[in-house]
Formats: structure tokens, sequence, C-alpha cells
């Protein structure tokens, strides 16, 4: 009896490891063009590249298919200017940015 607890012990202590694995490991696609599954995603943009504050949704401008958020309208004309250098400050920090709406 003492061995049959042994392995049933072992077994659950398994089927736990396998199954955290299983959900821990997110899909990707072959480099044979197979399809992908899940995509992998970074952060969402919840703070205003110019001022540090958080966005408001609503304030936003659109370069190349790219969404900038902003907290206020101050913030407007900085990104104006120059919206490719904050979109690759936002980038390089591992923002995702939304896509413009077609």
């Amino acid at each position: 009896m003492r061995n049959y607890k042994l392995n049933l012990k072992s077994i659950i202590a398994a089927s736990a490891v396998v199954s955290s694995l299983i959900f821990a490991v997110p899909a990707i696609a072959d480099t044979k063009g197979g399809a992908i599954t899940e995509e992998v995603k970074g952060k969402p943009q919840t703070h205003c590249p110019v001022m540090g504050s958080p966005i408001n949704k609503k304030n936003f401008y659109d370069y190349k298919g790219k969404r900038i958020y902003y907290c206020c309208y101050g913030c407007i004309y900085s990104i104006s200017k120059d919206p490719e250098k904050y979109i690759k400050q936002l980038e390089d920090q591992g923002i995702v940015l939304d896509k413009t709406p077609k």
C-alpha cells in the first residue's frame, strides 16, 4: 500500500509540473510558415511619452498606422512635431502601440 501512495503522489506532482508548463509557454509559429495561434504582446501604453502622466484614451495622435496616446492637449504639439521620436521611445520601453483603426 505504501508504494501505491508514493507512486500516486509522484504522478500528481508530475501532472502539476506538466500542466504548468503547458499553460506557461506561449504558442509560436514554426519557421516554415505555420500559423500563430497566440500572439506574444508587449505592454500597452499607459503613460504619456511627453509628460509621463497617465494617458487619456480620448487624446491620441495617429502616425503611419500607429496610435500615440497623450495625457493632455498641451502634449500634442511635441508629438506632432516629431512623432517618430515618441514612437521609438515607447517601443524601446517594450510598449506595443495600438494600430490606427481602418
